[in-house]
């Protein structure tokens, strides 16, 4: 299993933190479209790096056009010499509309054509072959010489996308080299939601399971001692409550018998309960949203639950001591 972590956005910091990363074993670094830019931080990471794969874990799709995405990508993967990924995720209506200022359609019918259409470009820019895309969302049908990228030695990046619902899921099976389930999940939900929707996205394309890479960061519920366990315990409660109260996820609760509690969650996101609506996730509901234990315990219990499917994870493993948590990465990587 490949082990990446979280970068940052602090750019002043990210030579030195890319550095110790290369250094420590890890096999990538990650970005997430949060407070700031997804991309730069991975420039200053290409340029002090050698070895690190570099993605975006995710970067917001309908924020972009196809063209933007296919231009950023060019350029992190020539520069990073082939370690870029695109990383991909849809967001939600109320973000895309009322944040970024962007339409809002069919986000798994959208996200496959906005893939296909950056797909075209880079067959523009690396093929040869004529610029004539033309969907429902997206139309591009017009490059000259002058807007064809000179260095074109690494070729296009791969692209994974984020997916929750079995649509969007197919859709990554279907056009994307990779798909990253997201942490609200469960083994339940994975089994019988996710892993058929990407098969069959998978046998649309006519590809295999061996051409697609999964990635999956499940809740991980640690520390050492009883302080920072219960700080990580609060931690995990309160971001599962967070997603939980999102109704287009419901049923990721009902694949455990909690289905009811979406509706409560969600009338408490409203009144502004946030950190009171962590208290209704319980033990039981936390184990079956990821792994829960002393430092050790950890790698074991991710690799008997999730070695069999899950190709890489990201070490956001709530331990404050280094030495502890290279521990669990190396635990991981062996395998």
């Amino acid at each position: 299993m490949k082990v990446d972590t979280g970068l940052g956005h602090q750019l002043e910091k990210i030579p030195d933190t890319v550095r110790r990363m290369e250094a420590a074993g890890y096999d990538g670094v990650r970005t997430a479209e949060m407070n700031h830019d997804p991309f730069f931080p991975l420039l200053l990471a290409a340029e002090h790096s050698e070895k690190l794969e570099l993605a975006t874990s995710i970067a917001v799709a309908f924020a972009r056009s196809p063209m933007n995405l296919a231009n950023i990508g060019h350029d992190l993967n020539a520069y990073s010499k082939g370690r870029f990924t695109l990383g991909l995720g849809s967001q939600i209506k109320p973000h895309i509309t009322k944040r970024f200022s962007m339409q809002w359609g069919a986000p798994a019918e959208q996200m496959r054509e906005l893939v296909l259409a950056m797909r075209a470009i880079w067959a523009n820019w690396y093929e040869g072959a004529p610029l004539e895309f033309v969907g429902k969302h997206y139309r591009h049908t017009l490059m000259t010489p002058a807007f064809t990228p000179e260095n074109k030695q690494y070729g296009a990046p791969r692209v994974i996308l984020a997916a929750v619902g079995p649509r969007m899921t197919e859709v990554a099976g279907e056009v994307a080299d990779g798909m990253i389930i997201h942490p609200f999940s469960t083994l339940p939900y994975i089994n019988s939601v996710t892993m058929p929707a990407i098969e069959k996205g998978l046998a649309k394309a006519g590809r295999s399971r061996a051409d697609f890479e999964l990635s999956y960061s499940c809740f991980v519920i640690t520390g050492r001692d009883e302080a920072e366990f219960a700080a990580s315990k609060k931690n995990a409660q309160e971001r599962i409550a967070f997603y939980g109260s999102t109704p287009a996820y419901r049923g990721v609760l009902e694949s455990i018998g909690c289905g009811e509690l979406q509706e409560e969650l969600n009338a408490m996101s409203k009144q502004g309960r946030w950190q009171e609506m962590g208290t209704l996730i319980t033990d039981d509901m936390l184990n079956e949203f990821g792994v829960m234990g002393e430092p050790q315990q950890i790698a074991p219990q991710m690799l008997e639950r999730y070695g069999s499917f899950v190709d890489r994870t990201s070490a956001s493993f709530p331990v404050s001591d280094d030495e502890e948590r290279g521990k669990i990465v190396q635990a991981l990587r062996a395998g």
